[in-house]
């Protein structure tokens, strides 16, 4: 891909908020301190007739032995490694520190081009501060502030210049699979071992990923939009304004995937808060595959011990069951592809559209078999039904009296469209309609 914006720089100097001005967005979570951006986060502008990709990463540190700065940093370099084009923003409110001279003797070994954004001129009295950047010998230094938008233009005028063409290849039309469920499932290690790098920051600390992570994945015949989400817990244990944000980017993630890959974690089982996750899919209507992680830690298996469990998550998500299960470990990448495979069958099948000639046969004889229940005389013709125009799997059934047909008739009805035209992992919805 051509076009790439790489924003880095040492903590808290405003590159996040950059990022969401030149991608007109709020996808990267700002906050009044340090450490808050740890993967690397994508995101795509447009400035007088040019597409671009900007990409965020965290604040450089080097020397620092905290387990998060030292991946953060591997995240930065790789950054400037993918990029065609890198800002380098800087604070002018406090000068050149080391940390900013550790950063322009990495950006000069880059031979990548360079632009140094001084931030945080929102007045008067600031102007005229950034010179002292010059003496760094990166790059052209250009005020701006990032928060008013203040110097971006001039900035991005500039940018442009160095691109080779004015498009970027779009992946809007791609599936989009998120992976989602409580933290440390092992999500960012799962998109890690299907990419073969470490796109994604991992450590044993429970809330590692705070921003959804976007990858692009294309590789064995697959084609599509891999997501990492943050951990989504209970409401009553986010006790910090950064996780409620990470958080509420999870539940945006989830609403704008196709399949949710759910994981749970083999050694724990499904507890309450993998339930709600579950059924917050569901009820948003996206197609979901039930990844149980960590296989590889689960002791004394036997021959029956994926069946066993296997039915027992079936009894739990009870009624919504219908979903595909792969049992893997994300550590040792067993049958990893495989969920891959299965996410993939699952799109195909939220995307099914069923030939209304051909639903009215199959359907018209299972209803001629066991017709709806009469209610105080009054018996129920279902005349026609039809597969609506829907993203996600809907059905409308005319009939005379539609308001006599009972939840549990639609659920009948329901399960055999999924045993004549297999919906596996995609929730199916029932309307009953006037004729």
């Amino acid at each position: 891909m051509s076009n790439i914006v790489a924003i880095v720089g040492r903590p808290n100097v405003g590159k996040s908020t950059l990022f969401n001005r030149l991608t007109e967005s709020q996808n990267a979570i700002t906050e009044e301190m340090s450490g808050v951006t740890r993967d690397r986060i994508y995101g795509k502008g447009e400035w007088i007739g040019y597409e671009y990709s900007v990409i965020d990463t965290g604040g450089y540190v080097k020397g620092s032995d905290d387990v998060f700065e030292t991946e953060i940093r591997k995240q930065v370099e790789l950054a400037i490694e993918e990029a065609s084009v890198i800002v380098f923003v800087v604070d002018v409110t406090t000068g050149i520190t080391d940390l900013d001279d550790k950063v322009a003797k990495l950006l000069r070994t880059s031979k990548k081009k360079v632009f140094i954004a001084a931030n945080k001129v929102d007045n008067t009295g600031r102007i005229g501060l950034s010179s002292e950047f010059w003496s760094m010998g990166v790059g052209d230094v250009y005020d701006i502030a990032s928060t008013s938008g203040s110097g971006t233009g001039e900035l991005l005028d500039d940018i442009v210049k160095e691109f080779k063409s004015k498009t970027i290849e779009s992946d809007s039309d791609l599936p989009r699979f998120a992976i989602v469920g409580k933290p440390n499932v092992g999500k960012s290690s799962l998109a890690n071992a299907l990419i073969g790098e470490e796109r994604n920051i991992v450590t044993p600390i429970s809330g590692t990923t705070r921003d959804s992570v976007n990858t692009r994945y294309s590789s064995y015949g697959f084609d599509f939009i891999l997501i990492d989400t943050a951990g989504i817990r209970k409401r009553a244990k986010v006790n910090e304004d950064i996780e409620y944000y990470s958080v509420l980017r999870s539940v945006r993630t989830i609403e704008s995937a196709d399949v949710c890959i759910f994981m749970i974690d083999a050694t724990e089982g499904i507890q309450k808060q993998d339930l709600n996750i579950f059924y917050m899919c569901e009820k948003n209507h996206k197609g979901i595959v039930v990844l149980v992680n960590k296989w590889d830690l689960v002791e004394n298996k036997g021959t029956q011990s994926i069946k066993e469990a296997e039915d027992h998550i079936r009894e739990q998500l009870a009624p919504f069951n219908d979903v595909p299960i792969v049992f893997t470990s994300a550590l040792t990448k067993q049958r990893i592809h495989k969920g891959l495979e299965v996410a993939m069958k699952v799109y195909n099948n939220r995307i099914k559209k069923i030939q209304t000639s051909v639903l009215n046969d199959v359907m018209q004889k299972e209803i001629g078999h066991f017709p709806p229940p009469s209610l105080k005389g009054k018996y129920i013709n279902i005349k026609y039904i039809t597969q609506l125009p829907t993203h996600a799997p809907a059905f409308a059934f005319y009939c005379n009296l539609p308001q006599y047909i009972p939840d549990s008739y639609k659920r009948f009805l329901e399960n055999k469209i999924r045993m004549h035209f297999d919906f596996e992992g995609v929730p199916v919805r029932i309307f009953m309609r006037k004729k």
